[in-house]
């Protein structure tokens, strides 16, 4: 019986495939061809233990044909709400809408009307400096408000405020504070 002998380097580490067909050991065919070495497997995507589709194959085609689309940024979390208090902080405009709250105000002021004159079909007439000033007031005591429940959530040693924290608020600011 024949026996190969190897060239290069030795067979430490060879496979079984390449000590069969050293040995002797004949193709399926029962022909006796030289020894072949195999192709080096590439590394491929991973697909998530599913065979890949033929589908698959042809979408690679045309995505490798198109530009590649540029990635949207991922922000880091708490850095767009930094963004967005620097934006409002330099900002001297109203952040409730007018239209909104105008209406708000004539709800409230129809229900505390206490004349024994019918206001429903008309409505109480306002000028629209008095609805402007009750928005900057109202806006005001807003940001106080949540600047105040915001100090109460660190001293709990919490970064979001709470029910609770703006009932704090309200209640260590006494009647004048909004306490009723």
């Amino acid at each position: 019986m024949p026996v190969a002998v190897q060239k290069g380097p030795s067979k430490i580490g060879a496979s079984a495939a390449t000590v069969r067909r050293k040995s002797g050991a004949s193709a399926a065919d029962g022909s006796s061809s030289p020894a072949r070495p195999r192709p080096k497997p590439t590394a491929r995507k991973s697909t998530g233990g599913r065979p890949p589709s033929s589908a698959g194959r042809a979408n690679a085609a045309r995505q490798s044909d198109a530009p590649p689309a540029r990635k949207k940024p991922r922000w880091r979390p708490g850095t767009k709400a930094l963004r967005e208090i620097r934006k409002y902080q330099k900002s001297t405009d109203l952040l409730l809408r007018k239209l909104p709250f105008a209406r708000l105000v004539r709800e409230i002021a129809l229900d505390m009307t206490t004349d024994y004159v019918d206001y429903s079909s008309v409505g109480l007439r306002w000028q629209s400096s008095a609805i402007l000033a009750l928005q900057e007031a109202t806006e005001a005591y807003l940001v106080h408000l949540f600047e105040d429940a915001n100090l109460c959530a660190i001293h709990a040693k919490r970064v979001t405020i709470m029910q609770r924290d703006i009932q704090l608020a309200r209640r260590i600011r006494g009647p004048w504070g909004g306490m009723a």
